[in-house]
């Protein structure tokens, strides 16, 4: 870490490409610099679509930025949120019979572990490697038991990996600009890792965020980053559904929404039809009150159902009171519906859900920039390429 020195951090997303300059100040305090944001044009259902259009794009923006600071960029720390890496939860074990646990068995256990995805995943490169959990005679051990007595000890693993082709077209845009990828992170793994550091105590969450037409699933167990999935549907259905059974458009149902008579828990209020004040446009229809209600209930219902309750990709996670962190895009289905996503996704396991914002830009550069120096106390391998052999970087954070 070098003070005073700009660091370029670059977030590609669904929507734009963020570019950070930062400064670590005396007390090694990254200090935002410089920010630009555009459009993401050439990114298409997250692939790139035009290479050429992409590394223009990077060329233009960092020759802005650099002219402004009058310093040259030489390399830089990639933030991803719209590609389509997957991740892989496997276990290995040994047998003790009575003997001690030695390094030499957890090195038994991660070589086959590693040569498992290599062998299996060959069209995939490895991003993130988490120490998911130890386990001696049955019993969860939090620090590594070297030196202890067992039988049997079984160590798991997650692996996030991403396309080696999506890989190679991300370093040869940069590239093509004499910028060097220094780092690759999950913008996902970095907000978790900010509700851990902004919670006391709380290590073992799902983050959900829900947008007009994708959302998504993460989950965190003792710190250790575990599951993500996506979904291609978002609180837009809500508004589709009501348009499609009553025939109305987006104008009249928000008009109608944002009424809330729905609130009034008097049953004979909400069987009665809609007014026609909320008709201003086209002919007036006579709909139930408690047709609209049902129908926002029932997506909703539908939402939680996939992401969380009915979920079985995630069925070996849930554990009542877990806490759920709650992002809603749509401001005015946050206004109206928040307590109702709320309902639904506590009906199962007694989850406590929690409504958050979703982190600033600044924020998550700061959270991004602490980790790429420091670290993440479960992840068993930097996501910098460095010339040690896997085994040896896992093995530098498993013991110092």
């Amino acid at each position: 870490m070098q003070i005073d020195t700009p660091n370029l951090f670059v977030e590609i997303n669904n929507t734009n490409y963020i570019f950070i300059v930062g400064k670590y100040n005396e007390n090694q305090k990254l200090e935002i610099v410089e920010k630009l944001i555009t459009p993401s044009d050439g990114i298409y259902e997250n692939k790139f679509t035009n290479i050429y259009e992409v590394s223009e794009i990077i060329k233009k923006n960092v020759e802005v930025i650099e002219k402004k600071l009058n310093f040259i960029f030489k390399d830089l720390i990639l933030i991803i949120d719209n590609f389509d890496y997957s991740c892989v939860n496997i276990s290995g074990f040994k047998k003790l019979n009575g003997s001690q646990v030695l390094k030499e068995n957890i090195s038994y256990i991660l070589n086959s572990l590693k040569l498992a995805i290599t062998e299996n995943e060959k069209q995939k490169t490895i991003l993130h490697i988490f120490n998911s959990k130890s386990i001696l005679d049955g019993t969860r051990i939090e620090n590594l038991p070297i030196g202890l007595f067992g039988d049997f000890y079984s160590h798991e693993l997650t692996f996030f990996l991403i396309g080696n082709n999506d890989m190679k077209n991300i370093k040869q845009i940069f590239n093509k600009n004499n910028l060097n990828v220094k780092k690759v992170l999950i913008k996902n793994f970095i907000e978790g890792a900010q509700i851990i550091n902004q919670n006391d105590n709380i290590e073992t969450f799902f983050k959900i965020k829900i947008n007009k037409d994708r959302s998504h699933i993460i989950f965190f167990d003792k710190a250790s980053f575990r599951y993500e999935e996506y979904f291609n549907f978002g609180t837009s259905i809500i508004f589709k559904d009501i348009a499609k059974v009553c025939s109305i458009n987006n104008e009249t149902i928000e008009r109608i929404l944002s009424d809330k008579f729905y609130e009034n828990k008097n049953s004979e209020d909400s069987n009665e039809f809609l007014e026609e004040k909320y008709f201003t446009k086209g002919s007036y229809r006579k709909i139930r009150k408690k047709l609209i209600i049902d129908i926002v209930n029932a997506r909703i219902e539908e939402i939680t159902s996939i992401i969380l309750n009915k979920n079985i990709n995630i069925e070996s996670f849930k554990r009542n009171n877990t806490p759920i962190y709650i992002v809603i895009e749509d401001q005015f289905i946050l206004d109206n519906f928040q307590e109702n996503f709320k309902f639904y996704f506590s009906q199962d396991y007694n989850f406590d859900p929690h409504l958050i914002n979703d982190p600033q830009i600044d924020s998550s550069i700061m959270s991004a920039a602490h980790l790429s120096v420091y670290g993440w106390k479960k992840e068993a391998i930097p996501v910098a390429q460095t010339k040690n052999s896997l085994i040896t970087r896992i093995f530098k954070s498993l013991f110092g």
